[in-house]
C-alpha cells in the first residue's frame, strides 16, 4: 500500500526549521500505518500508544525534556539518538498532557524527530484548559485513500501513471476510459479506508471489504459512549446514521429528526464534525478568495468521511453500479458528488485544513447552485458534478455570468474534453469562459489540469 502523505513526511524529515508534527485524522484512516512505514527511514522507533498503555504519560510529568527522554531510554530500553531516531506518540488524545509539552521538544530538542497522532484532538482540547502550542508544532491532515492510491492498492500502477500524466487536450482510448469507469465503481463501493481496501484486494471479495465497513462504522458508534458527559449518545448515534442519506443537500435539521430540538442536533453535528467523520461543506458568495472569507455557517451541506463508507451505510453494491446506465444518478448524484467532494477536500497540501464550499441562489423564480467551489490562485472555479452526460449547465453559467469567472470545471462519466464558450443566461451579458470536462476518476488530477488550464496554453474547441 502507497500513500502520499509519505513525500510529506519525508520533506518534513529533511527540512531545518522542522517542528513536532502532529497528523490529524479520523479513526482508521491510516495514520498509524504511514508513522510507521515512515519510520523505516530512521535507526530505530519509539512509539507510545497512550490509549493502550495510558501509564508511560506518567514518564512525562514535568517540563524537563532532557529528564523525560532518560526515562523513556531506560523504559523502553532504547538509546534516544537525534536524527537517528524517531519518537511516536500515537493516540496522544489519552495523554492530555503530553499535547502542551511538545513545544519544548521544539524549544530544547529540535534535531529529535517527533511526530504525534491522534483522532479525537478536537475532543481533547475542549475538555481541557490549555490550548495546542501555536506556532511550536505543525500538522499534516489525513483522509481516506484518494483513486490514484486506490489504484496502486489494486495493483493498477499503469492506470496510475497514466492518470498522472494525463494532459488537457489529449484524448483517452475507449478501453482504457471504461476500464477507469470500472475502478470508479469498484472504489465508490470498496472506498478509501485501508483496512478495507486491503481486506478487497487480498481477497478479491467485496463481502470482505464491506465486513470491515461495518466493522469501521460500528467502532465510530462505540466511541460515542466516550462523549456521554456532553452529549446524549443515542442522539449521537442518530445523527450519526442519517447523514449518508442526506449527502448532496443542504441540511436541515429537521431531515436528522423532526421531533428533536435543533440546538441539541446542532451539538451532536458539532462532535461528529470535530472527529472528521462529517465534513461541512459552507456556503460561500464566490465573490473572491479566501472563499471562507465569505462563508456562511449555518448553511452548509453534508459531506460523509468516505464513499465505501456511505455506501454500505445505504446497502449499495456493485451489482447496482454496474447495472446504472449513467452513475451520477445512483442515489440521485449524491454518490458522485460524495467521491468529488472526499477529493476536493484532501486535494490541497497536508499541511492545510480540509474545507470545502459551495455556492446556491435561493430565489422562486432564478435559483441555482453550484456544487462544490475551489481557488487557484486569485480566482474562484465553480465544480458542477450533477450535470450528467449532457445538460445546459444552467447554475454553472448563473455563477460564471455573476462572478466572471474564466475557467470552470465539470465532472461527468463522458472523456475528457476542453471548450470555450459562452454564457447564455436570459437578460445577462454573454461572458466568455473555458470549460473543462473530466471524468470522474480524473479528479485526483483536477488541481493541476486547472493549473493547464489557467495557463492558456491548452487547444481547446471553440463554442462560441
Amino acid at each position: 500500500m502507497y500513500r502520499r502523505a509519505l513525500k510529506d513526511l519525508i520533506e518534513w524529515q529533511n527540512r531545518g526549521n522542522r517542528k513536532p508534527l502532529v497528523v490529524r485524522g479520523a479513526r482508521q484512516v491510516g495514520k498509524t500505518w504511514l508513522i510507521r512505514e515512515f519510520s523505516h527511514r530512521f535507526d530505530n522507533l519509539v512509539e507510545l500508544n497512550f490509549d493502550k498503555n495510558p501509564e508511560k504519560a506518567q514518564l512525562f510529568a514535568g517540563n524537563d525534556i532532557d529528564r523525560c527522554l532518560q526515562l523513556l531510554q531506560v523504559d523502553t530500553d532504547t538509546e534516544i539518538v537525534p536524527g537517528k531516531t524517531l519518537l511516536f506518540f500515537d493516540e496522544i488524545q489519552a495523554a492530555p498532557g503530553l499535547l502542551p509539552l511538545l513545544r519544548y521538544f521544539y524549544e530544547e530538542q529540535p534535531d529529535l524527530h517527533v511526530i504525534a497522532a491522534g483522532s479525537l484532538l478536537e475532543f481533547l482540547l475542549a475538555d481541557h484548559d490549555f490550548s495546542m502550542p501555536v506556532g511550536r508544532v505543525e500538522y499534516l491532515h489525513l483522509g481516506p485513500m484518494d483513486m490514484e492510491e486506490f489504484l496502486h492498492a489494486m495493483g493498477q500502477e499503469k492506470l496510475l501513471r497514466f492518470l498522472e500524466d494525463h494532459t488537457l487536450g489529449e484524448s483517452i482510448p475507449e478501453s482504457i476510459h471504461q476500464n477507469l469507469l470500472n475502478y470508479l465503481k469498484l472504489f465508490w463501493i470498496v472506498g478509501g479506508m485501508p483496512a478495507a481496501a486491503a481486506a478487497y484486494g487480498n481477497s478479491g471479495n467485496i463481502g470482505e471489504a464491506i465486513r470491515e465497513h461495518e466493522t469501521i462504522l460500528q467502532t465510530y458508534e462505540d466511541d460515542f459512549s466516550k462523549y456521554r458527559k456532553r452529549i446524549y449518545p443515542q442522539r449521537l448515534r442518530k445523527v450519526f446514521r442519517r447523514i449518508p442519506a442526506l449527502v448532496g443537500g443542504k441540511l436541515k435539521y429537521v431531515q436528522l429528526d423532526p421531533e428533536d430540538r435543533s440546538r441539541e442536533l446542532a451539538d451532536s453535528l458539532h462532535l461528529l464534525e470535530m472527529a472528521r467523520v462529517i465534513y461541512r461543506v459552507q456556503h460561500s458568495a464566490g465573490n473572491g478568495v479566501p472563499l471562507g472569507a465569505e462563508a456562511k455557517e449555518r448553511d452548509f451541506k453534508p459531506l460523509f468521511l468516505d464513499t465505501g463508507l456511505i455506501s454500505s451505510s445505504l446497502g449499495l453494491n456493485l451489482s447496482g453500479l454496474e447495472l446504472a446506465d449513467d452513475l451520477l444518478m445512483v442515489n440521485n448524484g449524491a454518490l458522485a458528488e460524495q467521491f468529488i467532494g472526499q477529493h476536493l477536500l484532501y486535494g490541497r497540501p497536508s499541511y492545510e485544513n480540509p474545507q470545502l464550499y459551495y455556492w446556491n441562489r435561493e430565489q422562486k423564480s432564478s435559483s441555482a447552485e453550484v456544487d462544490y467551489l475551489i481557488s487557484y490562485a486569485d480566482k474562484v472555479v465553480p465544480v458542477e458534478v450533477k450535470a450528467g452526460k449532457t445538460g445546459s449547465l444552467k447554475s454553472l453559467q448563473v455563477f460564471v455570468s455573476e462572478k466572471k469567472s474564466p475557467v470552470a470545471l465539470r465532472f461527468n462519466t463522458m472523456p475528457p474534453s476542453c471548450s470555450r464558450q459562452k454564457t447564455s443566461v436570459a437578460g445577462k451579458e454573454k461572458v466568455p469562459f473555458l470549460l473543462v470536462s473530466l471524468p470522474l476518476y480524473l479528479v485526483g488530477q483536477a488541481r493541476r489540469l486547472i493549473e493547464e488550464a489557467f495557463s492558456e496554453k491548452v487547444a481547446c474547441l471553440e463554442v462560441l
